[in-house]
């Protein structure tokens, strides 16, 4: 009784192929038939006296047996399924969201070549280090745009890097408070209450609303992480066109790096702020959390149960009937 409540399939679908296949088996014996075309163009009652005997091998057919390879075949295919497994399940619930700065001083030139490929280098490293976290990436520049959202597939997101400029962003700004706000949308859609957020920038031009931001964000659990890019010194801000950007009175338009503005964002969302030279001390610390919110979820010894596929108790029937197809004789 508990063979027939529990018994399924977890893949029917398959089935659909069946009536294919026995209409297929079907048309190769009619068409494969002793008699050929003859029966339509000769009398049926003086058929049989004009065939010539035929050998008694051949009063057996391959087309029951192609048929029933095929059934089975799909049978097995279809996944049938009566019992569970239990098993011990485990899946880092640790969330980082990546955010970069694609605004216009990104593509200033004091760190070599400049900031954004030196960002993009850094994501690089941020990306090697994730391991068991699930990685969305965020880019900003007046708005903020989601190049991926929580996954734990670090490979489409770094073949995604090389792309990133700020001359892909539709329009110039410097905004990283909506950005904040994105992050948090992405990890709570990833299922997680908690997570890491890390934002690669040179500066920002909304302070009041991106310290009110992450203020919210370390009050909900998640940690504001911020990497700076950039020199204190700076570069000229310069153009797509190669030029360089000048004020009302036609000096060179400065993009410097503002580290005290930095530091207090990070200070307002409970996180650490680093420069490029410190990126593998905040690795190392993100790491050793992420270790030790597996070590918790492996005392929690959380169980899932899954459906067996049965399908593979069927391929020795398959084997057989295939074995009788392999017969002499046959055509």
């Amino acid at each position: 009784m508990d063979l027939m409540q529990n018994f399924h399939l977890l893949r029917p679908g398959w089935l659909l192929a069946l009536p294919l296949l026995w209409g297929t088996s079907f048309w190769l014996a009619r068409r494969n038939s002793g008699d050929g075309d003859w029966k339509q163009l000769v009398d049926s009652d003086l058929l049989p006296g004009l065939l010539l005997a035929s050998d008694s091998k051949r009063n057996w057919t391959p087309w029951p047996w192609l048929a029933l390879a095929w059934t089975i075949a799909v049978l097995a295919l279809s996944g049938p399924s009566w019992q569970k497994e239990t098993s011990v399940a485990f899946r880092g619930t640790e969330e980082w969201a990546l955010i970069l700065d694609l605004s216009p001083s990104m593509a200033a030139s004091d760190v070599k070549p400049n900031r954004f490929t030196r960002a993009r280098y850094a994501l690089d490293d941020i990306l090697n280090s994730a391991k068991d976290a699930r990685v969305s990436l965020i880019a900003f520049s007046d708005e903020p745009y989601t190049v991926t959202p929580m996954t734990d597939d670090v490979a489409t997101i770094r073949a995604l890097l090389p792309p990133l400029s700020p001359n892909i962003m539709p329009s110039a700004g410097d905004n990283v408070a909506p950005a904040l706000e994105q992050a948090e949308k992405l990890i709570r859609q990833g299922g997680a209450n908690k997570g890491q957020i890390i934002v690669l920038t040179d500066g920002f031009s909304d302070p009041a609303a991106a310290f009110v931001a992450a203020k919210k964000l370390k009050s909900q659990g998640m940690t504001v992480n911020v990497v700076a890019i950039g020199t204190p010194a700076g570069a000229p801000l310069s153009k797509q066109d190669g030029s360089f950007v000048q004020n009302a009175q036609g000096t060179l338009k400065m993009a410097s790096l503002d580290v005290e503005l930095l530091q207090q964002l990070a200070s307002a969302g409970g996180g650490r702020y680093v420069e490029l030279s410190q990126l593998p001390d905040l690795l190392t610390n993100l790491q050793a959390r992420s270790e030790q919110t597996g070590k918790v979820n492996a005392e929690k010894n959380i169980q899932v149960q899954h459906w067996l596929d049965g399908g593979v108790w069927l391929l020795p029937f398959l084997l057989l009937a295939s074995a009788f197809l392999a017969r002499r004789g046959w055509l």
